[in-house]
């Protein structure tokens, strides 16, 4: 028997199926790995997102930090409106999006000491849009310059 005979010897036209033995199948794993994503999705945004605030949080800190240094030693070295230069040096280096709702105070500590105090809002997700209502601070102290 020579053509497509469904004998022993006969081989499967090209692009069909072949059916194994044994017992049929109801359901098929199709599409499996699709379903797991969709519902894994909502855990991975979740967790990204969760990460960025965290990463946003940090950025603050660092922020504040340096912002309180550079205004500490802007109002050691100033002559006149302490005050001013701590604020102008305070904010000079900081993000537009952080300037807004940033306050900076240059005080007298002990004798010949000066502290400064940034307090900076984290943002939520967006820098610039909105903040948390609790602050970040940012601690600074320098000898002020003796002026001779």
């Amino acid at each position: 028997m020579r053509g497509g005979g469904t004998g022993a010897g006969a081989t499967p036209v090209s692009g069909a199926r072949v059916r194994k033995a044994g017992p049929v199948r109801l359901r098929s794993d199709d599409g499996q790995v699709a379903i797991e994503f969709l519902g894994m999705a909502p855990t991975i945004i979740i967790t990204l997102v969760l990460l960025w605030q965290c990463v946003l949080l940090g950025y603050t800190y660092t922020l504040a930090g340096n912002a309180a240094d550079e205004a500490v030693r802007a109002g050691t070295a100033a002559t006149g409106d302490r005050q001013g230069a701590c604020v102008r040096a305070g904010l000079k280096d900081l993000p537009s999006a952080w300037q807004g709702d940033a306050t900076i105070d240059c005080a007298p500590g002990a004798p010949g000491y000066l502290r400064a105090e940034v307090q900076l809002k984290v943002p939520v997700l967006l820098p610039g849009v909105i903040g948390f209502p609790i602050p970040v601070t940012g601690h600074a102290g320098a000898v002020e310059e003796v002026k001779d």
